[in-house]
């Protein structure tokens, strides 16, 4: 039963619960606002409808505001000639799925499915590919994300309840009146068929809607698409970088580390507060309980047989400790460092002070004698099998696919080099696990004297990367 709980509880953390958090919150790899003074954009959803899209475009035309439509594909085929028209009014369409239908309850094969096959009634329409995407609910699961190559995901910063007949235009103008200015992004519904809109409620945003384009008139301000937006906003990203540097006044600009920003240290925060509740949930233990770098749980193995250090074999069945990076500690051995030397040198040192602690633990507990290895999840490249540790493949499927995003996602956090690291040596960034024999960590690190048994080894620093293991359960 624990076993089954952790799964459920990882799988919906990490498949749904957190993307959408961060993504809705923050903006995290996705669209959703822009930069810019005179230019917002008016985006719509669910449609095409044979009965409000017209009356919509007709609207957009009077007033010469340009649009993206994120179109429902199963509405698309239906009303083909809509499509058409929206392209030939120089209106950007975009993809929400072939069903409206959220991605938490579906399988990534079958968004790309929905994806794929929405873009291919736009393209048959129009000729043109479409790459920009929202999620229905705007709500995104993790493999969403390694989408991000061939599609732009889009959201929004504003959205005003227009599903809703009871809202009414008045309340509606209101509502989006406060939000008229230059980089917001509205949501908008031309269709009021999908679950839990009211069928009449896109005719009170047209009402409301015309009434704000005409104050957006009057105020000098242009609905332009989101992809006009999106090219605006990147070229003041770059006018802006191209700017004075900051004053040096920051003690991680002193030290060479590069600060963190705002938006990065909330996503940190929230991951951090998720890894606590896991701690929690799972009663992960800790040698160190004031500033553990390793945590750890024991439990029994499940999985193909592993052959380890000396011959030893792992088996299904056998008792693992299984480890797990305390990710404070490694945010801010990344967060510290000046270059990923540094950055291996503090996870080696780290290393070498926790095994004793661990040999000692296992030594002085009787109940874990017969705890056969410690075991793990690692974005590996070089570096524990130093420490006496066996590396092997994950087995292929849904566990080492969402892992390696995972840990790909912590990579970008500690690293020094963030994001860049991940473009260098993508093919490099494969979790693997790592095993070593509980004999092994007791003969070699078990304190002697306050001193370690290292064989007479000197410390040796990996050439490129540390070892990177999170709070992942291994199979």
């Amino acid at each position: 039963m624990e076993t089954l709980l952790l799964w459920l509880f990882y799988i919906s953390s990490l498949y749904a619960f957190i993307p959408g958090l961060i993504t809705r919150l923050f903006g995290f790899r996705v669209f959703r606002r822009g930069l810019s003074d005179s230019r917002f954009a008016l985006t719509f959803d669910d449609g095409p409808d044979p009965v409000y899209t017209p009356q919509l475009l007709d609207l957009l035309k009077r007033y010469d505001a340009k649009a993206t439509f994120f179109v429902v594909g199963s509405n698309a085929e239906k009303n083909v000639d809509l499509i058409k028209r929206m392209h030939e009014e120089g209106h950007l369409i975009g993809i929400h799925n072939y069903i409206h239908k959220t991605n938490w309850l579906m399988r990534p094969a079958t968004v790309k499915r929905h994806i794929q096959k929405t873009s291919g009634i736009i393209q048959a329409v129009t000729g043109v590919k479409s790459i920009y995407y929202r999620p229905p609910w705007g709500i995104v699961n993790l493999f969403d994300f390694a989408k991000r190559g061939d599609t732009q995901i889009v959201l929004w910063s504003a959205m005003f309840s227009d599903w809703r007949v009871r809202i009414g235009a008045d309340k509606l103008t209101q509502r989006m009146m406060k939000k008229l200015r230059g980089g917001e992004v509205f949501l908008l519904h031309d269709c009021g068929s999908t679950l839990g809109a009211n069928r009449g409620a896109p005719g009170e945003m047209l009402i409301a809607l015309e009434r704000v384009l005409m104050e957006a008139d009057r105020k000098g301000l242009k609905s332009v698409r989101i992809d006009d937006l999106i090219h605006i906003t990147e070229t003041a990203k770059l006018e802006k970088k191209g700017g004075p540097a900051p004053v040096d006044g920051d003690k991680a600009a002193r030290s060479g580390a590069k600060p963190a920003s705002r938006s990065k240290k909330i996503v940190v925060s929230l991951w951090l507060l998720w890894e606590k509740v896991f701690h929690q949930l799972f009663h992960l233990q800790s040698t160190n309980e004031e500033n553990p770098l390793l945590h750890f749980r024991i439990r029994p193995y499940h999985g193909e047989p592993v052959e380890m250090n000396g011959g030893v074999k792992l088996k299904s069945g056998d008792r693992i400790m299984e480890l797990h990076f305390d990710n404070k500690r490694l945010y801010e051995f990344g967060s510290r460092s000046k270059s990923p030397v540094q950055l291996a040198i503090k996870m080696v040192r780290g290393m070498e002070k926790e095994l004793p602690k661990l040999a000692d633990h296992i030594a002085n507990h009787p109940d874990l004698h017969d705890v056969k290895a410690l075991y793990g999840v690692s974005m590996i490249n070089k570096g524990p099998e130093q420490f006496g540790f066996t590396v092997t493949d994950l087995p292929k499927g849904w566990f080492a696919s969402s892992s390696r995003l995972y840990l790909k996602f912590l990579l970008r956090v500690i690293h020094p080099e963030g994001g860049a690291r991940l473009k260098q040596s993508a093919e490099h960034l494969v979790p693997k696990l790592i095993v070593m024999p509980i004999d092994h960590l007791v003969s070699h690190y078990m304190q002697d004297d306050s001193k370690r048994k290292m064989n007479g080894n000197p410390e040796v620093v990996p050439e490129e990367e540390p070892v990177l293991n999170a709070s992942v359960s291994c199979p």
